[in-house]
C-alpha cells in the first residue's frame, strides 16, 4: 500500500531485530515481496488489444474464451510466479516434502552462496570507482 501511495523505498530487506540480525533467508524472502511490489507499480496496460475486446464481441456473453488464438496467445504473458511461494494444492505439497516459505528461502539463499557467479564490472567501471576511492582518499588526507 505504501508503494501504491508513492512510496519508492524499501528498507530493511533481510533485517530481523529491528536491524541488529540479518539473515539470508529473510532477504531472498524480502526480495521476493519486493519483485512483488515492483511488478505491481508496473500495473496493467489497458488497451482493446489487450482487453481482448474483439475477441469479446466476436464470442459474446455466452461464448468461450478458451479456444480463442488471442486466449492462447496471451495466457501466460501476464503472470505472478514466485520460486518460493508455493501455490499449489495441498495433496502436492505435502508430496513434495511441505516445505514451507522458509524453508525454501534457505535453500535458495544456500544455492545462491555456493553457486552464484556475479559477471565482473567493466574495467572503465573499475577506473571510476578507483578514482573516486583516490579523491576521497586525497580529500581525507588534507583534513587531517
Amino acid at each position: 500500500m505504501a508503494a501504491l501511495s508513492g512510496a519508492n523505498i524499501i528498507y530493511g530487506l533481510g533485517m530481523l531485530e529491528l536491524g541488529m540480525t540479518m539473515d539470508y533467508a529473510q532477504l531472498v524472502m524480502d526480495n521476493e515481496m519486493a519483485l512483488m511490489i515492483n511488478r505491481l507499480l508496473g500495473g496493467i496496460e489497458v488497451t482493446d488489444e489487450e482487453l481482448a475486446v474483439d475477441v469479446i464481441k466476436k464470442v459474446g456473453a455466452s461464448g468461450e474464451f478458451i479456444s480463442q488464438k488471442h486466449t492462447f496467445s496471451n495466457f501466460r504473458r501476464i503472470q505472478s510466479s514466485s520460486d518460493l511461494i508455493d501455490r499449489r494444492m495441498r495433496g502436492p505439497w505435502l508430496e513434495d516434502g511441505a516445505k514451507d516459505f522458509t524453508q525454501r528461502a534457505y535453500e535458495k539463499a544456500i544455492d545462491i552462496l555456493e553457486n552464484y557467479k556475479p559477471e565482473p564490472l567493466p574495467a572503465s567501471v573499475l577506473e571510476n570507482i578507483r578514482e573516486i576511492v583516490a579523491e576521497a582518499d586525497s580529500k581525507s588526507a588534507s583534513s587531517k
